[in-house]
């Protein structure tokens, strides 16, 4: 079982996200990760999806979603040099003026930016690989009384450049 990622292009209509979250929840694969957008033609939408599984079973996948009228291509990311990002927020509360300057810290040092403050509460964005996204929930979530955390799914495109995978 390992990590893997599947971008495709489907026809911007009413229910087709339904009916890919269908295939998976009907099949019982597990899905991980799911983002969706209009790209450059707004008839066409593209999707991300991230999935845990074995290699027989993610095959099975990218065969059912190609048997899909509403799906236009499968990209299979798993060999492919890809640039990946996922957003966060973490709202941090009851923060004290040291607790605020450890969050502009930490900010710094993972590029991210603080987005709302108040009087007792901070509102950081991070738009990193969800690795590290992951990495800096844990930290802030152990050093933080009290955190709220929203993650959107990651989004992905191949690579130029094959500097980073």
């Amino acid at each position: 079982m390992k990590k893997r990622w599947i971008s495709l292009y489907v026809e911007n209509q009413v229910g087709v996200l339904s009916k890919i979250s269908g295939l998976f929840s009907g099949k019982s694969y597990n899905l991980d990760s799911l983002t969706v957008g209009t790209t450059e033609d707004p008839t066409v939408s593209r999707m991300t999806i991230g999935t845990l599984s074995d290699d027989e079973t993610f095959e099975q996948i990218k065969k059912q979603l190609n048997r899909m009228v509403e799906v236009i291509k499968v990209i299979d990311f798993t060999d492919v040099f890809v640039r990946m990002k996922e957003i966060l927020y973490i709202k941090v509360y009851d923060c004290t003026k040291e607790d605020k300057i450890e969050l502009f810290q930490i900010a710094q040092t993972f590029k991210a930016k603080v987005i709302d403050y108040g009087k007792d509460s901070l509102l950081l964005e991070f738009v990193q690989t969800a690795t590290k996204n992951d990495a800096v929930v844990k930290l802030i979530h152990d050093e933080f009384r009290r955190i709220e955390v929203v993650r959107g799914g990651s989004v992905g495109i191949e690579a130029i450049s094959m500097m980073e995978r």
